[in-house]
């Protein structure tokens, strides 16, 4: 595993998180389930170095609480704040970053993302959504979330000319969007 590895973790504000679980979820265990999975994901992204992506004081001191580092990038959006991440890392020296979204309650060792030179992308389960994405610095990658985004991040790597690879990995295509993702399968839960 390359020591020139950062991960970047996106994270709204608790508060405002996962609002399409309503039906399930009053917005009190919505924010609780949101501030729990994004630390399986930040503990997942260990040893590698972590920042989180932020613009709300809650997620920022959260996130310094578990020892990482804060990108502070208010109305940039996910894909600018994704972005100034990535460049932020490769100003560093860093030669490649994970990203990996904070809604994935069964991520664990996201290390293995990064030891591929090209673009590493790991859809969620239904081909649809990009759950986690590991890109080379300054190749002027451009970020394309929401529907469809694994496609196009697909065609951004082809764009480019990078060598890329698909990963369907069971427990990081599994994320956490409609109150059906809240049913695990039993496959996938961890043993106790």
């Amino acid at each position: 595993m390359s020591t020139q590895t950062g991960v970047l973790v996106p994270v709204k504000s608790f508060t405002e998180a996962k609002v399409r679980l309503a039906p399930a979820l009053d917005q009190s265990a919505r924010a609780a389930l949101a501030r729990h999975m994004a630390a399986v994901v930040v503990a997942a992204a260990a040893p590698l170095p972590v920042a989180v992506v932020c613009d709300h004081d809650d997620v920022a001191e959260w996130a310094r609480s578990l020892g990482a580092e804060v990108f502070w990038r208010p109305e940039r959006g996910l894909n600018g704040a994704v972005a100034d991440g990535l460049e932020r890392y490769g100003a560093r020296g860093f030669e490649r970053v994970i990203v990996a979204h904070a809604d994935l309650p069964l991520a664990d060792h996201l290390g293995w993302v990064g030891e591929f030179d090209g673009v590493t992308l790991v859809p969620d389960r239904r081909d649809d959504g990009t759950n986690v994405i590991c890109v080379p610095t300054g190749v002027g990658f451009r970020f394309s979330y929401g529907a469809a985004s694994f496609r196009r991040h697909v065609a951004e790597a082809e764009r480019l000319e990078l060598s890329y690879r698909v990963v369907r990995e069971e427990r990081l295509g599994w994320d956490v969007d409609t109150p059906a993702d809240l049913e695990l399968p039993a496959a996938l839960v961890p043993r106790t």
